[in-house]
C-alpha cells in the first residue's frame, strides 16, 4: 500500500532538487528531482520524502481535507502520517 500526502511547495532550495513543502501547517523538506518544472505555489503528492506528482489546487485541498478526516477518525495528528 502506498500512502502519499499532498502539500504545497513554499520554497525551492538552492540545490533545486529539494523544496520546503507545507502540509497544512507542517513543513518538511522533500526531494523534487522527479518533477518537471516544479514551482513555488504548486501542490505536489509526496511519498517517502519524494514529490512524485504535481496536482491542481482543488484536488489537493480536497485530499488534504480527507487526510484530516482520516487522522481525526484514527485519533492521530496529520504529523503522525508524514
Amino acid at each position: 500500500m502506498c500512502l502519499a500526502i499532498p502539500g504545497k511547495i513554499i520554497e525551492i532550495n538552492e540545490d533545486s532538487t529539494t523544496a520546503l513543502v507545507d502540509f497544512d501547517g507542517l513543513q518538511q523538506n522533500v526531494i523534487i528531482a522527479l518533477l518537471l518544472n516544479p514551482t513555488v505555489g504548486n501542490y505536489v503528492i509526496v511519498h517517502a520524502g519524494y514529490a512524485i506528482e504535481q496536482m491542481n489546487e482543488t484536488e489537493a485541498l480536497e485530499a488534504i481535507e480527507q487526510w484530516k478526516e482520516i487522522a481525526q477518525d484514527q485519533d492521530l495528528n496529520l504529523s503522525d502520517m508524514l
